[in-house]
């Protein structure tokens, strides 16, 4: 079976990452073109070491060569400010699909273990944020059997695994969790909090997960929590629970109150969880990378598999 060929924008650490997992574990998608600006770029020089084809004048730059044409899915791991340029070519290619890890966010949010069938038609999909993807799947899993009025995440990263675009876009980074808590794992207020832990050695990615919700079977929810890890390990070997589910019961004559939505009572839900990379170019402390390039993956290979773009 032929494989459906992939081009990567943005050669640094996670578009190198995404290279190599695409070169050893895909069996659907073959690593093609790698794109930057920069002709002096580590990242370009390696991938051409590797056979593959290269240009450092940007998504423009390949669109002038031949292989352009066989190319069906790209990966921008750019900035949003050139998302949004990638996609103004991408766009006028209707045989091609773009996989968004900036926090441009034109397309939907996608998580793949939680709202994949319904985007597979879409041409432009966002990758939300590492700790997006870490913790809206739990929010997903609470909110499938009882709703959730508020869901709320900690996300804590080495430092070391922080670059400059992640420190730049911290406010962004927040906003954009908190409403893809909202609009994919279903809570009615959404929260997040990013903190960079300077320890050495450096930590693995730790995430932990609040949600209120009305009460439920927690038996049913500790399952539907269970069962989602194991979709989401799927794709993120590394991706465990850090310690069990912990519930609290908010007694009707004691709420808390929620900004924008008042005082509330039900069952609070506690879930801490580790991600680990896979260790491919990354460091394994650097699972917060790691957990997008492989949801990113993930979502390329599922296209594939629905939307026959061969």
């Amino acid at each position: 079976m032929s494989k459906t060929k992939i081009a990567i924008i943005g050669p640094g650490n996670i578009g190198t990452d995404l290279m190599i997992k695409v070169m050893k574990n895909s069996t659907v998608l073959e690593m093609t073109a790698m794109v930057g600006i920069d002709p002096k770029s580590d990242g370009l020089a390696r991938a051409q070491r590797m056979g593959f084809i290269t240009t450092a004048e940007g998504l423009a730059g390949l669109e002038k060569m031949e292989a352009w044409r066989d190319i069906k899915i790209i990966f921008d791991a750019t900035s949003a400010k050139a998302h949004h340029y990638n996609w103004g070519i991408v766009e006028k290619y209707p045989d091609k699909k773009i996989i968004d890890l900036t926090p441009a966010a034109i397309g939907p949010f996608l998580v793949p273990p939680v709202n994949f069938e319904s985007n597979t038609e879409v041409r432009n999909v966002n990758m939300v944020t590492c700790g997006g993807q870490a913790t809206i799947p739990i929010v997903a899993a609470v909110n499938r059997v009882a709703k959730v009025h508020y869901g709320e995440i900690v996300a804590s990263i080495s430092s070391k695994s922080a670059g400059p675009g992640t420190r730049a876009n911290i406010d962004e980074f927040t906003e954009t969790t908190a409403h893809a808590i909202e609009k994919v794992g279903g809570a009615d207020k959404g929260k997040a909090i990013i903190i960079l832990n300077p320890a050495e050695p450096p930590v693995v990615m730790r995430d932990t997960v609040f949600t209120l919700s009305e009460n439920g079977d927690k038996e049913k929810i500790r399952e539907s929590i269970e069962q989602m890890i194991q979709e989401v390990q799927k794709y993120v070997p590394g991706y465990t629970l850090h310690q069990e589910v912990q519930f609290d019961e908010i007694p009707e004559d004691q709420p808390v109150f929620i900004e924008s939505l008042g005082y509330r009572s039900g069952l609070k839900t506690t879930v801490l969880l580790k991600v680990r990379g896979a260790g491919h170019y990354l460091p394994e402390y650097a699972g917060n990378l790691d957990i997008m390039t492989s949801a990113a993956l993930a979502t390329g290979e599922r296209l594939v598999g629905n939307c026959e773009l061969k």
